[in-house]
């Protein structure tokens, strides 16, 4: 594994937007806010697996064109592509006004954190952290 030091910072960063996300799930009603962060989660998890397996990094949030980086390594990522597929819109929706439809609720939140935690666990088995 290329930059382990780094890689380990990126998935402390990627549990902790993932932490956050599901304790405020618990408690909270800012439904947007918290997806947001399961989606930054995905994001950081993507780019551990990309720094791990020396692809090319990129500043980009878009989880889909993340995954094509990422299936340069392992085409099997196509298991986790509904998930990130779930999880996209999420950085753009949650923080900026947007002219299109937009609902977040608690079940929307909870199919993000259950998305969030199979990419987690598909990265963390394939970089065997």
């Amino acid at each position: 594994m290329q930059n382990e030091q780094v890689v380990k910072e990126w998935i402390e960063r990627a549990d902790e937007d993932f932490g956050f996300a599901s304790s405020s799930l618990e408690i909270g009603n800012y439904f947007a806010q918290i997806c947001f962060h399961f989606q930054q989660a995905a994001e950081k998890y993507l780019k551990a697996f990309i720094i791990a397996t020396g692809l090319e990094f990129r500043p980009i949030h878009n989880l889909l064109e993340l995954l094509e980086i990422c299936r340069e390594k392992e085409p099997k990522i196509e298991e986790i592509e509904e998930d990130c597929r779930y999880l996209n819109p999420f950085y753009i929706d949650t923080r900026y006004p947007v002219h299109w439809p937009t609902h977040y609720d608690k079940e929307t939140a909870i199919k993000a954190s259950d998305s969030v935690g199979e990419i987690r666990k598909w990265i963390m088995n394939i970089l065997k952290i």
